[in-house]
């Protein structure tokens, strides 16, 4: 029986940077990944632009190389799975963690096996999970929780719910596609966070009038062939529709983390760790990346969690 130093369970930017730190203090590892490497990044849309510049993106100072201002997704895959590859780091692909048990140590099961580790690192991410609406017609074929590129979209009817980055760069790019697009948005302005080159776009589309947008709206029911729902004056419109793009956000998987023992706390079901360690209320079970936040997954992401690893191996150099 092989036992690890520590299993870490996920193989994006922050589980890899995790890999390289526990590497660097001579622990025994193995990553576990449910995909492929950096998985979350391969699913993110085909032209994503990162809001983060290259360097701010790196692990474990080895350089990002990008031609452009701010690297896009491909340019993101090429660098962690160049590392992966690079530096040999000992990962397990699609095999997914179904349960982790602290007993004197760790036993971790698989979709493939069975593996011991005296500590365990999540590190999951959030992009798995869809952050449903929970109307009627939800189910139906033509809503999409995930957009990759707009060309299926060409001269379609498309509502986009959300104001997000993911959904004003769905409604731009679909928009330019020559689909009629319909933003249905929760609040009563586009998010602040959206990347701050793209934000006066869609907002000079919607006031010229090229997008349609119905502010502090909710989403009623979804049927074959219309979305109905209603605005801020509470009137109710039902209109054609042929693809609903729901970009309503993602969820960490708060069942998993609640059959590890880990407690959840307050509305956004915050996950309980110590900040100076990252370890979670089990001991010897620690947290990284934006797993971290609960439902705020806009709390944590790559350029402010990179740190994780650091803090978490060397709490952990100083136990085994």
């Amino acid at each position: 029986m092989i036992l690890y130093d520590v299993i870490i369970i996920g193989g994006g930017p922050i589980g890899l940077n995790c890999a390289l730190e526990a590497e660097k203090a001579g622990l025994s590892y193995l990553v576990i990944e449910k995909g492929t490497i950096v998985n979350s990044l391969y699913n993110y849309p085909l032209y994503m632009t990162f809001f983060s510049t290259a360097d701010k993106l790196e692990i474990a100072d080895i350089p990002f190389i990008s031609t452009a201002p701010k690297p896009g997704r491909r340019d993101a895959l090429e660098y962690y799975q160049g590392i992966s590859r690079q530096r040999n780091i000992n990962i397990n692909l699609y095999e997914e963690v179904l349960k982790v048990t602290k007993q004197e140590n760790f036993l971790v099961e698989t979709t493939k096996d069975k593996y011991h580790a005296k500590k365990v690192i999540i590190s999951t991410g959030f992009y798995d999970i869809p952050n449903v609406m929970n109307v009627k017609g939800e189910d139906l074929p033509k809503v999409k929780h995930y957009y990759s590129e707009p060309y299926p979209y060409a001269n379609q009817k498309i509502a986009v719910i959300g104001s997000s980055n993911s959904a004003v760069d769905a409604a731009l790019e679909t928009y330019r596609k020559g689909a009629e697009v319909t933003m249905i948005i929760r609040h009563s302005e586009i998010s602040k966070s959206v990347k701050y080159w793209v934000k006066p776009d869609i907002e000079n589309r919607i006031k010229e009038g090229s997008i349609s947008a119905y502010f502090n709206a909710e989403v009623l029911e979804i049927t074959p062939n219309t979305i109905i729902f209603k605005d801020e004056n509470q009137t109710v419109h039902e209109i054609q529709n042929d693809f609903v793009l729901a970009m309503t956000g993602y969820l960490p998987n708060f069942e998993f983390l609640k059959a590890c023992g880990i407690k959840l706390q307050g509305e956004c079901l915050n996950p309980y760790y110590n900040e100076d360690t990252m370890e979670t209320n089990v001991s010897g079970l620690y947290l990284a990346g934006v797993v971290c936040g609960g439902k705020d997954t806009h709390l944590w992401f790559i350029e402010n969690s990179r740190i994780h690893a650091e803090i978490i191996m060397k709490d952990i150099s100083t136990r085994i």
